[in-house]
């Protein structure tokens, strides 16, 4: 209504600029709640209020939601909004995920894989064996370089965050969305040690849901040391190595208690891409690697600018493509020998062996040396050595040229003839029956069914001792020998002294047809150095737990005898003249008695060297693995100048003794032996029967296939050999005072 004023008078209500808000939108309200009757006042004044609204619109716009603050603020609850719904389906993700995982409290540490540690005489590694490849170690043994290398360059914030790193994976992802690939990864140590523990390595949405559970797990459970420790002792570094003890043994041929600044970022840089940045593999890439992990630790405050320097200065490290070392032919014989002993691995071990390191590493220079040096030349590619104690203590052993090129061990592993290596055992079985160094035969043509065996010079000299014989290593006589004992008597003998594989009791067995391992031949030396007692071939002295317990034990202090001391007096002391005047000149040590006996197989394709001092007994062989012939290596060349090289270096510093029997000795003659003509044979062996001695292949010293075994209606420039041994030719022999006292 409207009012009136003190004169009576109507007064109308304005909508002008001058009116209060309120009454402007009172009206404006009436307006619409009345309908068309106002309407043309409400039009009237359109103008003064759109321009009054558009006004005061503004300033209600920059106070309630409009310009940047209102931008922020709706950016912001937009922010809470998402992140409360985000959070409840990372929640509803996490329970799913989680409920498909066991409970928690039946979650436990899987037990590391064993390792088996194989120790020398004086207690260091010779290496480790086992899934792992190297034994755990705490980080207080460990270089201190390779836990500050991987936080470094792997999880800068491991000591800080709570087994996930926000920050981390922030920042990975923006360097990636950056450079658009994966160039950082936001797995934290802890994530990483739960993947490798009990998780499988696809990329899927609930193995990550599942490895952060078990990071926070992790972390609740267990220290930051335990948890790094345990990650430096399983994590993968390429090469077959799982842990930082396998990975610094296997690209620097060290502990990881003794690597240095370089070294330990090398090993940090391969976590990234163990396969490519592998030493072995790429060098050069691995040094990049390395640069980068060192100027992180750097950022980090491991290391001062001093210390960069000098990691920075030093060569690349350059491993070879597979384990390197005589020692690891050790370490798989070992292996090869453990079940048999103490059945399935299945805790860590420790074996205490007999092998001598220093040895070893001689051994293996004697080795590469001379295949260096003459190798390529006689076409020999491949050599092996085994060396032992009196009591059959393997000292050392090298299996082949070199371990990273072919793990198989020649030394152990291969059988081969050992042509007139094999003598000894011929003419000990001849001591046995009565015959001595003095006894004479006669070197001349013989024939043994079809076979006729020849000297390597394809020369007779006569009557000559058995001394003699052996040092020049007649074959004529060696085989006459094998007649008048037997071959069965002359396989038992060599069955008594160590052979353990099976040999054929035929004639040629005189000449070593028969085949035989490397560390078998030696150690059936070994009587003739040790007085007449059996010297077991062994390598394992003891298997212990880690704790201690003792599993094995084995002394070999009690060997039986196996040979009379007289017959190895005697035969000592033919075997030094092979030394000093036969076929074995270039094995002679300054200072040292010496004796042994040269071998070498038809075709020149196998030559070896078996001898002994008062200390050691070697065995040295050289061939090639596919049996090519070499050119013209017999023992007395490559294989002896080996033997000399390696005995020489071991003997160094020790005293000299002379062997078993050598000294005060005065020889004796033959009681009741024939000398050869007088047709007096084992029953059995007075036969021509071709049937009765078969041919097997031939081995002399030197001399070829053609030359070595020959039909008897073969023509020959030589004499004809007679009907059988004994046999002469049809000159007439004069009888002397000599043959009278010998029996002859």
């Amino acid at each position: 209504m409207a009012a009136r004023g003190k004169s009576g008078q109507r007064i109308e209500p304005s909508f002008g600029a001058s009116d209060s808000d309120d009454d402007d939108w009172r009206v404006e309200a009436s307006d619409r709640v009345s309908g068309g009757a106002r309407r043309p006042a409400r039009g009237k004044s359109g103008a003064g209020k759109r321009k009054t609204g558009g006004k005061r619109g503004g300033r209600r716009g920059s106070s309630s939601g409009g310009g940047f603050f209102g931008l922020v603020r709706r950016f912001a609850y937009w922010c809470v909004v998402l992140g409360i719904w985000g959070a409840i389906g990372v929640g509803g993700l996490v329970l799913y995920y989680g409920a498909r995982m066991p409970s928690a409290t039946s979650w436990s540490i899987p037990d590391r894989p064993p390792n088996v540690k194989i120790l020398s005489v004086s207690g260091d590694i010779i290496a480790n064996r086992g899934a792992t490849g190297g034994e755990a170690l705490s980080l207080e043994n460990m270089s201190p370089y390779i836990p500050q290398a991987v936080i470094a360059i792997e999880d800068r914030r491991f000591y800080s965050h709570f087994g996930v790193d926000p920050l981390g994976l922030a920042r990975a992802m923006l360097t990636n969305l950056t450079t658009g690939r994966m160039v950082q990864g936001g797995s934290t140590l802890t994530q990483q040690l739960a993947k490798n523990l009990f998780l499988s390595p696809e990329r899927t949405l609930e193995r990550k849901v599942q490895e952060v559970l078990l990071a926070f797990w992790l972390e609740q459970k267990y220290s930051k040391d335990q948890i790094l420790a345990m990650y430096l002792n399983r994590v993968f570094f390429g090469s077959n190595a799982y842990g930082v003890e396998a990975a610094s043994r296997r690209y620097f041929n060290k502990s990881a208690r003794d690597v240095n600044l370089g070294e330990a970022a090398v090993l940090a840089g391969l976590l990234k891409a163990p396969s490519r940045l592998s030493p072995a593999r790429d060098p050069e890439a691995a040094e990049e690697r390395a640069q980068v992990v060192l100027g992180a630790m750097r950022e980090e405050g491991f290391v001062t600018d001093a210390e960069i320097k000098t990691a920075m200065s030093q060569a690349p490290t350059k491993a070879k493509s597979f384990w390197s070392g005589a020692e690891h032919y050790v370490a798989d014989m070992v292996m090869d020998q453990l079940p048999g002993m103490i059945g399935e691995i299945n805790q860590d071990l420790v074996i205490d062996t007999t092998i001598d390191l220093t040895l070893e590493r001689k051994a293996e220079e004697a080795i590469s040396a001379t295949l260096d040096a003459e190798g390529r030349k006689l076409n020999a590619s491949q050599a092996a050595l085994v060396s032992i104690d009196g009591t059959g203590a393997i000292r050392a052993l090298v299996g082949g040229r070199d371990y990273a090129e072919s793990q198989f061990d020649r030394a152990s592993k291969a059988k081969r003839q050992p042509g007139s290596a094999f003598k000894p055992f011929v003419y000990a079985a001849a001591l046995e029956i009565g015959r001595t160094p003095m006894s004479v035969r006669n070197d001349a043509p013989v024939r043994i069914g079809n076979w006729t065996p020849e000297n390597y010079d394809q020369k007779y000299r006569g009557e000559v001792t058995l001394a003699d014989a052996l040092a020049n290593s007649l074959n004529t006589i060696a085989a006459e020998l094998v007649m008048e004992v037997g071959p069965q008597n002359v396989v038992k003998l060599a069955h008594r002294l160590g052979i353990d594989s099976e040999m054929q009791a035929n004639a040629s067995i005189a000449l070593g047809t028969s085949e035989v391992s490397l560390v078998e031949l030696t150690s059936s030396y070994a009587p003739f150095m040790n007085g007449g007692f059996k010297a077991t071939p062994h390598v394992i002295r003891r298997i212990s737990t880690a704790d201690g317990t003792v599993l094995y034990e084995n002394t070999y202090d009690n060997p039986p005898r196996v040979l009379d001391p007289a017959i190895v007096s005697e035969m000592n002391q033919m075997m030094v003249r092979v030394l000093t005047d036969g076929t074995g000149k270039k094995a002679r040590i300054k200072g040292w008695e010496a004796a042994g006996k040269t071998g070498t197989t038809q075709s020149f394709r196998d030559a070896l060297f078996v001898g002994y001092t008062s200390n050691l007994t070697t065995g040295v062989w050289f061939g090639n693995d596919d049996g090519k012939s070499m050119k013209k290596v017999t023992g007395g060349g490559l294989p002896a100048k080996a033997w000399h090289e390696y005995m020489a270096a071991a003997h160094e510093g020790l005293s000299p003794s002379p062997l078993f029997g050598t000294t005060g000795v005065q020889p004796v003659f033959d009681q009741g032996g024939a000398v050869a003509g007088s047709g007096t044979l084992p029953d059995g062996f007075a036969t021509a029967n071709p049937d009765a001695f078969p041919e097997p292949p031939a081995s002399v010293d030197g001399t070829a296939a053609i030359e070595q075994v020959r039909p008897a209606n073969e023509e020959s420039a030589g004499p004809i050999p007679p009907a059988g041994v004994g046999e002469t030719t049809g000159a007439t022999r004069r009888t002397t005072l000599f043959d009278l006292l010998t029996g002859g």
